[in-house]
Parts: C-alpha cells; structure tokens; sequence
C-alpha cells in the first residue's frame, strides 16, 4: 500500500514542508535585509515576511509579506514578484535544499485580520455582552 504525503490530503503540512518554509523564510528575511532592492515599489520600505508556505513537493513557496510604515502590501508583493528570479537566485547559494524553490509572494492579512478582531471586541455592543455574560456566571 502506498503511502501518502502528509500535505497533500488537507491535514496539515509536513514537518519537512515547515521545516523548509522556515529555513527558507529566515533566509529571504536576511536577504530583503541586506541587499539593496531595486523596484521601485520596494525604495525606503521595510518589509516583512510573516509566514512562508512550502507546497509538497518543495519547489513551489509562498511568501506572506507586508510593510511597516508607508507602502501597500499589494505592491510590496508585486514588486517582490517583479525581482523573484534576483532573489531565488541569492536564496539557492544560501540555502541547502535539493531545489531552489520558485517563489510567490502574497500581501500579509493576518495583523489586518487581527486588528479587526480587537475592534470588534472593544465594540460597546460586544463589552456589553460580555460585562453580562460575567454577572451571569457569578450566580
């Protein structure tokens, strides 16, 4: 009976998957840092570069990235987009893995989603749900 991948049946990525997208992460991470990057979408923006998710195979891998301060994160991805082969080539002298992975890169949503959340929590109609779910349970 054949045996298949962890990541390809919806269960979750492979410690190899997380392993190789962390590796892979800390290395773009260190790149983005030290060279200077010539897009113009890219000039005076300090990006980072949450999450990397690796496909099953480790060729493919998408890079999740936003900015701190001025800059959309729509056009940090394209931009990083634009200079994807500048980079893949820096991450494979870098990097120990049989393939340089080809790189995607994503705008980052998650701290926009996290925010949202927080506001939706001070809301008054949430503190006011939850002040009378506490006297509730004090009964």
């Amino acid at each position: 009976m054949k045996r298949k991948a962890r990541g390809s049946d919806g269960v979750g990525p492979s410690q190899r998957q997380l392993r190789a997208a962390e590796l892979v992460r800390h290395a773009l991470v260190e790149i983005v840092q030290r060279e200077e990057l010539r897009d113009p979408d890219l000039k005076g923006v300090y990006i980072t570069i949450g999450e990397v998710r690796a496909s099953p195979d480790l060729k493919h891998m998408t890079a999740f990235v936003s900015s701190l301060g001025p800059g959309d994160p729509q056009l940090v991805a394209n931009g990083l987009t634009r200079i994807s082969g500048f980079l893949r080539g820096r991450l494979g002298k870098q990097v120990d893995l049989r393939f340089t992975p080809e790189l995607h890169f994503q705008p980052d949503v998650s701290y926009d989603e996290a925010r949202h959340i927080d506001e939706l929590l001070a809301s008054p109609e949430v503190a006011r749900d939850l002040k009378h779910d506490d006297e509730e349970g004090e009964r």
